[in-house]
């Protein structure tokens, strides 16, 4: 009699030995490939980090991007060619948002850029200090 109850009783003890090891060992590698897996980053602007400006802000609410990317040259000159024109001093600062609100040609080729006279003169100068920061 103690044969009839012994062997199911093995059985069923292999049985959930079995299926409940399993489990662990899959989440333990599902853990370590997760650890060991670095980021890809290969799609993430650069500047995806870090805190956007109020200069930058106000330009991609604007119509800047119309004309001008950072890096490449489209009806205007690239955000950085200007940066690397011009030194971040106070006076070009004050210079080029004047640009801005007026509009004008002449510096970077016959294309004139349009005015901007609903964009407020502090606005600008946050808009340029972005610009110039771009080197």
């Amino acid at each position: 009699m103690r044969k009839r109850y012994l062997a199911p009783l093995v059985l069923s003890a292999l049985f959930f030995a079995a299926c409940g090891g399993e489990s662990k060992q899959e989440e333990k590698k599902a853990d370590n490939s997760a650890q060991e897996a670095p980021a890809d980053n290969s799609m993430v602007s650069p500047n995806a980090g870090k805190p956007e400006s109020k200069g930058e802000k106000l330009m991609a609410a604007s119509d800047c991007g119309t004309c001008h990317k950072e890096g490449v040259k489209v009806v205007g000159p690239a955000l950085k060619d200007i940066a690397a024109k011009y030194p971040n001093t106070p006076e070009n600062v004050d210079k080029l948002a004047e640009k801005v609100i007026k509009g004008g040609s002449g510096n970077w080729g016959e294309v004139a850029m349009l005015p901007h006279p609903n964009v407020s003169k502090d606005d600008a100068k946050e808009m340029v200090s972005y610009i110039l920061s771009l080197k």
